[in-house]
């Protein structure tokens, strides 16, 4: 049981003897992607092979997802004595013994694999959220803990006031990640004020946003991260018990983060009186059916109260009626992973990173006609010409960019013209679109944007959860239209109609998903109005 800082500084001291042993690591990525693809075989393969030879001192580690899914499977080698890592990319399962080469200093047969670590998607990024990933096991609370892990928790315990935490976090700046922005210490703050015997801590998985995969990787990768910042909330706003919502299409997100909550309980770090301090406070895991209305608010906690996923009016807010009718914080997993870094460096650390009203880091999972596809994490402020260009690599194919969607469904698309626009809440939303939680989709000169809006409307059709009149129908009548323009039958009227539409759809709708269901449709008239007209019979 860990009981003290002394507890944890004792399981690193340990660690470092133990690892003492090794004077390289090979860290296989068993993420989602590179599994798929059989990484999992190759991990085993290799630490078989390796723990044969002792005399080679190489640790086989399984890690999380490196970032890089383009070039899946990834494995990485780390010389201690240098501190030098070396990636490798589109590895196949067959090849464990170049690796068993390469840890016994024979030829290298893998150099043509060798991933350029000088490239702008290593060198540019920065890591806080993703700052363990690819180095830790993710299934290891003490490699964890030897990274730093669950000291922020303990010195606030030991150190801190509940209010001492809220105002480190209102001093960051950090804005909740999962597409709202709204200021996360100020969210903690209005339930710590309110009087209740029970409080409650949400954490949204529900990554439902296509192409979108940015929490997925963060709790299949470092889930104890996750549960440190949801205590270190706990904490300061008086909450004793905390619900992770996961949909159930993330098996490997699901039995990473039960396996760390075991371990996190057997050690004392969940459960009564954490640190023998008189704090205490369990997580559970919830599974999601899928439905995209529940990353909404109030649909998530109606499911995970055994209900329907439907949305209600607000107010009455969540700091003072949520889950149960209990006062309750929910932020998704992406805000909660930034805490325990803030907590240990500080606001004012935080706040540096980034623009004066968008503070910090931004995960984006890059999709679509982009070289590099896969997970980035990039400050605040940067503009899309150097997300897109330099990280992402620029366009497949040899083709140019049309445009870049941001924000998922309730975001906007935005044309090639605007690549200099800073990637912030204010600027995206000053031409036409959001942040969202992190997906980031970019289409290439061959795409159709009526095509675009209409895939975008179809999905908010079809995950509509039927509640209000104005999404039920709108998105239907929406739709219909939208199909008019892409088969070249629409009429003059149907233009101005669908201006009306979206108009009608978005603000009367119940909750979110309908209120912002016409964003790519809004975005995609204003900036390719050309290609709605050319969908005009006769025009």
């Amino acid at each position: 049981m860990i009981h003290s800082i002394e507890d944890l500084q004792e399981i690193v001291n340990n660690k470092i003897s133990q690892e003492e042993q090794y004077t390289q690591e090979i860290r296989v990525c068993t993420g989602s992607s590179c599994s798929s693809l059989g990484s999992d075989e190759l991990y085993k393969d290799l630490q078989k092979n390796l723990s044969q030879t002792p005399e080679h001192k190489c640790k086989v580690k399984g890690v999380g997802c490196n970032g890089l899914c383009s070039a899946a499977i990834m494995v990485s080698h780390y010389d201690k004595s240098s501190s030098k890592e070396t990636i490798y990319g589109r590895i196949e399962t067959t090849q464990n013994e170049d690796f068993v080469c390469l840890a016994s200093n024979k030829t290298n047969k893998l150099e043509t694999k060798k991933c350029d670590m000088s490239s702008a998607f290593f060198t540019k990024q920065k890591k806080i959220v993703l700052e363990n990933v690819g180095i830790i096991d993710p299934n290891d609370i003490e490699d964890y803990i030897y990274h730093g892990g669950y000291f922020a928790l303990f010195r606030a315990l030991e150190d801190k006031t509940p209010s001492d935490i809220i105002n480190e976090v209102k001093l960051s700046g950090l804005r909740g990640r999962g597409g709202g922005g709204y200021p996360t210490g100020l969210k903690w703050e209005s339930v710590s004020k309110v009087e209740s015997q029970q409080k409650f801590i949400i954490c949204n998985g529900d990554e439902g946003d296509p192409g979108a995969f940015m929490d997925r990787a963060v709790m299949e990768s470092d889930p104890h991260r996750v549960l440190e910042g949801m205590a270190l909330a706990g904490y300061a706003c008086g909450a004793n018990m905390g619900f992770i919502y996961v949909r159930a299409e993330y098996p490997l997100a699901v039995e990473k983060l039960n396996k760390a909550i075991k371990q996190a309980r057997a050690r004392g770090i969940l459960g009564q009186n954490i640190a023998s301090s008189n704090f205490s406070f369990d997580v559970e895991v919830r599974l999601g059916g899928g439905a995209f209305v529940c990353g909404e608010a109030t649909a998530l906690i109606a499911s995970i109260e055994g209900n329907r996923g439907h949305p209600r009016q607000k107010p009455p807010h969540l700091s003072d009626r949520g889950l149960w009718n209990e006062p309750t914080v929910l932020n998704n997993v992406e805000t909660f992973a930034n805490i325990p870094t803030i907590i240990k460096k500080g606001g004012e650390w935080f706040k540096a990173i980034g623009t004066a009203t968008s503070s910090g880091t931004k995960v984006f999972a890059l999709t679509g006609h982009i070289q590099n596809t896969g997970l980035v994490e990039v400050p605040m402020g940067i503009t899309l010409k150097e997300l897109i260009y330099e990280i992402g690599g620029g366009i497949s194919g040899g083709r140019k960019l049309k445009a870049i969607q941001t924000g998922g469904p309730s975001g906007g698309c935005i044309p090639a013209q605007l690549l200099d626009t800073q990637v912030d809440y204010d600027s995206l939303k000053d031409i036409g679109s959001i942040m969202g939680s992190g997906g980031l989709i970019v289409m290439d000169e061959s795409s159709n944007m009526v095509e675009v809006a209409k895939f975008f409307i179809d999905f908010c059709k079809s995950e509509s959860c039927g509640k209000c009149v104005p999404c039920r129908v709108g998105t239907v009548e929406l739709s219909d239209l939208l199909d008019k323009f892409v088969k070249k039958e629409a009429k003059r009227s149907d233009f101005e109609l669908l201006k009306q539409m979206c108009e009608v759809v978005s603000q009367t709708s119940l909750c979110g998903l309908g209120q912002t269901a016409p964003n790519p449709v809004v975005s995609t008239l204003k900036y390719f109005e050309n290609e709605y007209l050319q969908g005009i019979k006769n025009a």
